[in-house]
């Protein structure tokens, strides 16, 4: 391999990197302002579970859609355009007239995200396979850093007493400079087209159902801590917002460094294995955080959650590249798209039985799905 060529490979993995840690940035951002919305708009918890229904119905419809846009456009006009809107919504979360506006700003957030999400993994799946070694969990680390990122700048930005608005407005368009410039280097359109083809949505079969059902109820799980792990901190514990705000911050950053090290764990330990040792610790990590009434322990506890379901879908993804007879970047394109669903619907299922519960009732199905991941592991090889 030539040093141009070379030089141009190391570039497009720092563009997809750049796209997941943004990924990651934008999400943690709007995690840390979920207490900023139901406050500025005056909504209850299930009010607050419609509006995240809102974007999870978004996402539907945006997933119905990912597989034809990237077949036609490819992964990095579509990354580059969804993500570029992603970002910059964030500006329009505390400016609508009204809950019900809130509620179309949303869903368009949902559209826009979920199409983002499959066109970087699709990327990161074809990168992966054309270099010959892991390259998913790092790419997922990303996501994880920018996350912790996120967190921890709107935790700052809260202490120095930064408007919201002022903040959300910085970081959207901040990252959404970012995404496009980075999105210049990523793979040629028929890299992506030809990988994903130009046939629109189609629901997985076979072992990729099995394994979407387990991708989806681990972003159910995660999904959920990145949007309730805020309100749970500062309602249920009595933490300021700020401090609340590391709960996130603890997650995404044990998340990050266990996924930094995740490829070198794949390349030892056999997938099912890795599965289920890490589907106990998440789900021994959150009964921790809500048996104790201690914050410094809850935030361990978050850690030790996001250690835990670090590696589940770096794993899922890439058992889905192995499956027989299927192409690979179309086996993860269709595993990222049930698992994206269960990310967006893991939220509002956590707020409407927190409303006829509490939060800390609700938060149990996250310990409740760690467990039937570790039960079903051995689906994690279907080779």
């Amino acid at each position: 391999m030539s040093a141009t060529v070379m030089q141009l490979s190391a570039r497009m993995r720092w563009a997809a990197r750049t796209q997941f840690f943004a990924s990651g940035f934008i999400f943690a951002t709007w995690g840390v302002h979920i207490p900023t919305v139901k406050a500025h708009y005056g909504v209850s918890e299930a009010e607050l579970g419609l509006a995240m229904l809102a974007a999870g119905v978004g996402a539907l419809l945006g997933l119905t859609q990912a597989s034809r846009w990237i077949g036609r456009y490819g992964a990095r006009t579509t990354a580059g355009l969804c993500g570029a809107v992603y970002a910059l919504l964030l500006a329009g979360l505390l400016v609508m007239p009204g809950y019900a506006a809130l509620l179309g700003l949303l869903a368009a957030f949902g559209i826009v995200t979920s199409v983002f999400d499959v066109a970087i993994n699709t990327e990161a799946a074809e990168l992966e396979l054309r270099n010959g070694h892991p390259l998913m969990s790092g790419m997922h680390g990303m996501f994880s850093l920018g996350g912790m990122a996120g967190a921890v700048t709107g935790s700052a930005a809260l202490a120095a007493g930064m408007a919201p608005q002022s903040h959300l407005t910085l970081v959207a368009v901040a990252m959404a400079i970012a995404i496009v410039l980075s999105a210049q280097w990523m793979l040629p359109r028929e890299a992506t087209a030809f990988a994903v083809g130009n046939e629109g949505f189609r629901l997985p079969r076979g072992a990729l159902v099995i394994l979407g059902v387990l991708a989806a109820l681990g972003l159910i799980a995660e999904g959920a801590i990145y949007d309730w792990s805020v309100l749970y901190l500062k309602q249920e514990l009595g933490s300021p917002q700020q401090q609340a705000a590391l709960a996130y911050a603890s997650f995404s950053a044990a998340m990050a460094a266990t996924r930094f090290g995740g490829d070198a764990m794949r390349a030892r330990f056999a997938p099912a294995v890795l599965l289920r040792g890490s589907a106990l610790l998440a789900a021994a990590s959150m009964t921790l955080v809500l048996l104790t009434d201690a914050p410094w322990l809850a935030l361990a506890g978050f850690a030790g959650v996001g250690a835990g379901f670090a590696n589940v879908v770096p794993i899922l993804f890439a058992a889905s590249a192995r499956v027989p007879g299927v192409e690979p970047a179309r086996g993860i394109a269709a595993v990222s798209a049930a698992a994206y669903l269960g990310f967006m619907a893991g939220p509002p299922v956590i707020g409407f039985l927190a409303e006829v519960s509490s939060l800390t009732a609700a938060l149990y199905v996250v310990v409740a799905f760690a467990v039937a991941l570790a039960a079903s592991a051995r689906w994690a090889d279907p080779a």
